[in-house]
């Protein structure tokens, strides 16, 4: 019992002191999270929007197939990677297996998935508000998506912190391709993972206890955004 109370209080110590490793790994699981979700999201949220708004043949198959990517365990999402940037994959001559561009692909391909459904379903109760409206000015499908995303701003938003924060409490698929390298490749959740086998939990813990407050963060702002768009909607 005093050997755990001895790490917390050096874990605090580590936090209130911002050591040095700690901001490292931090500050590049921000960087890596953050790039992922933008560019998940550069695809994600207009695939959503286009799957509310059109009907077409295999849409029900795509939405079916999205719905399944959702639950991709991200060990099968690292070793994907992994197979197409190793040297004898199709990407290998890129040379970025084991660096932080492979960590933000990898999990660019996870919550890209999340990013569409998620989108897909916020956007559809507004298509059907505003479809009737739209169609009266001239507006098709295609036409509509730019003014579906910006008046589900807040929807969508919600949308991308859930997305952000299923990147930054991502283990499996970065420890694949990333390496875990220190000072490199090294994010919280590696770290975590590497630190408690070692036994150094007081790392472990201050780690850990920085990552759950981005939880907390991301989940409060979250219901913020929530209780902002009803207040707007109602």
């Amino acid at each position: 019992m005093n050997d755990l109370g001895a790490a917390f209080a050096t874990a605090l110590h580590l936090v209130a002191e911002g050591d040095p490793a700690v901001l490292r790994i931090v500050g590049l699981s921000l960087r890596v999270s953050l790039a992922a979700t933008l560019c998940a999201a550069l695809a994600g949220l207009p695939l959503g929007a286009l799957l509310a708004v059109t009907r077409f043949p295999g849409r029900q198959a795509i939405i079916v197939a999205l719905n399944a990517l959702m639950g991709l365990p991200p060990v099968v999402a690292g070793l994907l990677i992994y197979l197409a940037l190793s040297r004898s994959g199709p990407l290998g001559g890129l040379g970025l297996l084991f660096t932080p561009a492979a960590m933000v692909i990898a999990q660019t391909l996870l919550i890209a998935p999340i990013l569409a459904a998620l989108s897909r379903q916020a956007m559809e109760p507004l298509w059907e508000e505003y479809a009737e409206q739209l169609r009266s000015f001239g507006a098709g499908p295609w036409r509509a998506v730019p003014t579906l995303l910006r008046d589900g701003r807040f929807a969508l938003l919600t949308v991308l912190l859930a997305g952000f924060g299923r990147a930054s409490a991502e283990v499996g698929a970065v420890m694949v391709v990333g390496g875990n390298i220190e000072g490199f490749t090294r994010v919280m959740t590696t770290a975590i993972a590497l630190e408690t086998s070692k036994g150094d939990l007081p790392l472990a813990l201050a780690l850990g206890g920085i990552l759950m407050a981005i939880v907390l963060a991301v989940n409060v702002a979250a219901q913020v955004l929530r209780d902002a768009a009803a207040r707007a909607g109602g």
